[in-house]
């Protein structure tokens, strides 16, 4: 994030009705009026300051949208009741039936799947490719292309996308690039680097506590007024609205995020440099090995590090398996999809968040089924959670067994 979207996120200020330092919650969900005009006029869009119905907006949301475009560095942004619901509600807004889409090959499953199986009923068809082959993503724009759509750093396999490229290719093709934050919040600034719209899966690193679900597009005022327009936009009629009480919660938690992200990022440079040492096959943005360390080096805020999650191949499912279910009896973390909690996290995605891709295009870009993806915790002494995680890896002789196959 540049200094000043840094500032003005610590600058933003709310009192509350009684003078609280946190904002009042909106515990409502419809909003009375002293006219009947007045509320015509909200309904039309036509008025400030005034609150018709929560689906709409609320003033816990506004907080929370206010905060979320200054950690951006965007004009506005509207918050959603998960991140699917703002994926979702932008790629509908954008694309018309038989338009195109072209996206990263690596993203979320839940994204993948929307692209691929629900969009076809509307014909909507989207080109999967690889998003660092800036080349490929140029030759596949279409007449009928809307939208490039990639991650700051993809799911699972860390790819990371050279935004400012990127940039270039859809603003010289007059395109919307759409980019999934969701991995590096404060780590990457993708509005800085070019990008028109970044979404995030507030569910994660931002909310940082595992203990609700919410998402968030970040853009411009036009962009996000026509998400909400009452007759045609995406974001108001599929009624993804993030309640207030939570949109409060997700608010308070923002004002450790730029703490809670060195961390991560600290620890999981720690680990991966330790896991690469130890002979394992270790990915993570940090490592020069990483093909896309450069790249990050050269668009990254580097007083946030190289974000919280690195993956390990183990070889197999079964050792992949064996291995989580023994660092979680070890209380090393938590089996467990998602990220950004303040204990680890670890999954084999390939079985889990990317299930969704059939088998044959996993291992086409490079997922194999001995893949675990840790989230890093924000663990005080990690020299000591690497020393146990070593001694199950020992254990089950997952480490004999990678520096024989390599």
């Amino acid at each position: 994030m540049n200094q000043k979207a840094a500032n003005d996120l610590q600058d933003l200020q709310y009192f509350g009705e009684y003078g609280g330092v946190n904002p009042s919650i909106s515990d409502s969900s419809t909003y009375t009026f002293l006219s009947a005009k007045t509320m015509f006029d909200t309904f039309e869009g036509n008025t400030e300051g005034c609150y018709l119905y929560s689906r709409h907006s609320s003033p816990s949301n506004l907080y929370l949208g206010e905060a979320l475009a200054a950690l951006e560095g965007t004009e506005t942004a509207n918050v959603t009741a998960s991140g699917m619901g703002a994926i979702t509600a932008v790629i509908l807004q954008l694309c018309d039936a038989g338009d195109h889409i072209i996206s990263s090959r690596t993203i979320y499953g839940g994204t993948y799947a929307f692209m691929k199986n629900f969009l076809k009923k509307f014909n909507i068809n989207t080109t999967f490719l690889d998003i660092t082959d800036l080349d490929a993503v140029a030759e596949a724009i279409t007449p009928k292309t809307k939208m490039i759509y990639c991650e700051s750093v993809s799911n699972p396999l860390l790819e990371v996308a050279d935004i400012a490229a990127l940039s270039r290719i859809t603003k010289k093709n007059n395109l919307p690039l759409v980019v999934d934050n969701t991995f590096s919040p404060l780590s990457i600034s993708p509005s800085k680097l070019g990008a028109d719209i970044t979404i995030h899966s507030l569910t994660k690193f931002i909310n940082g506590t595992s203990d609700c679900v919410a998402g968030v597009v970040c853009g411009t005022k036009d962009f996000c007024l026509s998400l909400k327009d009452v007759n045609s936009g995406a974001g108001m009629l599929l009624g993804s609205t993030l309640d207030s009480l939570r949109g409060a919660s997700i608010l308070k938690n923002m004002r450790t995020l730029h703490i809670r992200v060195k961390k991560h990022s600290e620890n999981a440079l720690f680990l991966a440099q330790k896991f690469e040492k130890d002979g394992l096959r270790v990915v993570y943005p940090g490592l020069s090995s990483h093909p896309g360390h450069l790249i990050m080096e050269d668009q990254m805020n580097p007083q946030y590090g190289f974000g919280g999650l690195l993956t390990v191949d183990v070889g197999s499912l079964e050792n992949a398996n064996a291995l989580m279910e023994l660092m979680q009896d070890k209380k090393l973390g938590y089996l467990a999809v998602s990220l950004g909690f303040y204990k680890t996290l670890f999954s084999a995605p390939g079985a889990s968040t990317s299930s969704e891709i059939p088998l044959e295009e996993q291992k086409e870009m490079g997922l194999g089924d001995g893949l675990i993806r840790f989230s890093i915790g924000l663990d005080d002494d990690i020299e000591r959670t690497y020393q146990a995680i070593k001694r199950c890896m020992i254990d089950l002789n997952i480490l004999e067994t990678q520096k024989t196959n390599d």
